[in-house]
């Protein structure tokens, strides 16, 4: 299996690309930048694998964190615990893994496979199974696809262990999964159902690492040569602007493992007299603008920092902070009529159709 090893330089853009990703979820992932950049110094390294490169028979671990964005700033990730359901899953396939792929690339759980790979040395594959950040494990191209997420492994720091060897559905995973994180203090480890390597190639996302890297890139250039970040953005995503603004009000709480609320933005410079408000369940979910409905999941909705770009969360965003919001395109898997079903505004409990700004629907 031919690798690579991910550069220090790129770790650092990943982190950057990732958090815009992350469409408010976990924004930059800052704490797993961190336990990363301590296994770099320990001499432990990330290498990255193309996914055509896997063999068809590869056994291949999905991992990513469950719970809500606003926990794991106080109870924080480390390589330890992320290593743990990866562990429980081994036993319970009865099989090592080859490589390790992340669940979703947008923020934190972008850095998981990162320290995974690093201390078992199996190489982390270039895909996700979102292109962004969900809240809820059933929202991927696997389960689209009709993939079971079972078995399933959770863990916490406390020694709670549980694997869900068979679940009704995706559905009914993602439940009984979110109840024991909801337990568990709403922060949980995890490593989903094992993928073959001809279920990557077939169903992921791919490129999606070197999506992020580039993307972090383009933003970390921008500000060296003090031009807009925010343009760099919309530049490389093909992305929309949507509005210039100052946060004005944030609701927010923490409930069934989740953060939800709501912002409002009022306008500045060219909207200035306009407001812009927006949903979250952990990430950003509806936008209207003066009341009008604008964009919505799956489309990614990013609210970023007006003078560096960085990308702002649902558990960091405040009042008074300079923003702008952009939308960039979704991956067409999402946009399909399968995929509005799992990661559609009627997904997440709206009565409202999917809206975009970005053409016509891909099937």
């Amino acid at each position: 299996m031919k690798t690579r090893e991910i550069t220090a330089d790129e770790v650092e853009c990943l982190a950057t690309g990732a958090g815009v990703l992350g469409t408010g979820g976990g924004t930059h992932p800052y704490v797993e930048l961190l336990n990363v950049r301590k296994l770099y110094r320990q001499g432990k390294a990330a290498r990255l694998v193309d996914p055509h490169d896997l063999a068809d028979d590869a056994h291949i671990a999905v991992v990513g964190f469950m719970g809500a964005p606003l926990v794991t700033k106080e109870r924080l990730t480390d390589p330890a615990h992320a290593l743990v359901p990866v562990k429980m899953m081994e036993d319970y396939s009865g099989r090592p893994f080859d490589a390790v792929m992340t669940i979703e690339i947008g923020s934190e759980n972008s850095m998981q496979p990162l320290m995974v790979g690093a201390v078992m040395d199996i190489p982390v594959i270039d895909a996700d199974t979102m292109g962004r950040a969900f809240p809820e494990a059933q929202m991927s191209s696997f389960a689209i696809r009709g993939l079971p997420l079972a078995p399933y492994a959770t863990a916490d720091i406390r020694n709670n262990r549980l694997i869900i060897t068979e679940a009704a559905d995706q559905l009914w995973t993602e439940r009984i999964g979110r109840r024991a994180c909801t337990e568990m203090g709403s922060i949980a480890a995890t490593c989903s159902a094992p993928r073959s390597g001809r279920e990557v190639k077939d169903h992921a996302l791919l490129g999606s690492v070197s999506r992020a890297i580039r993307l972090g890139r383009a933003v970390r250039d921008a500000r060296q040569a003090h031009e807009s970040p925010i343009r760099a953005v919309l530049e490389a995503e093909q992305g929309v602007h949507l509005f210039t603004g100052k946060v004005a009000d944030i609701a927010r709480r923490t409930t069934e493992g989740f953060v939800r609320g709501a912002a409002t933005i009022g306008g500045l410079d060219d909207f200035a007299g306009s407001a812009f408000t927006v949903d979250f369940q952990n990430e950003f979910t509806i936008e209207r603008l003066d009341g009008e409905l604008c964009v919505t999941v799956p489309d990614l909705i990013c609210i970023l920092d007006s003078l560096t770009g960085e990308a702002l969360g649902t558990e960091t965003i405040r009042y008074g902070q300079r923003v702008d919001v952009l939308s960039l395109p979704a991956a067409p898997v999402m946009t399909s009529a399968e995929g509005l079903i799992w990661v559609g505004p009627r997904g997440f409990g709206y009565d409202l159709d999917f809206v975009s700004l970005h053409g016509e629907d891909e099937t």
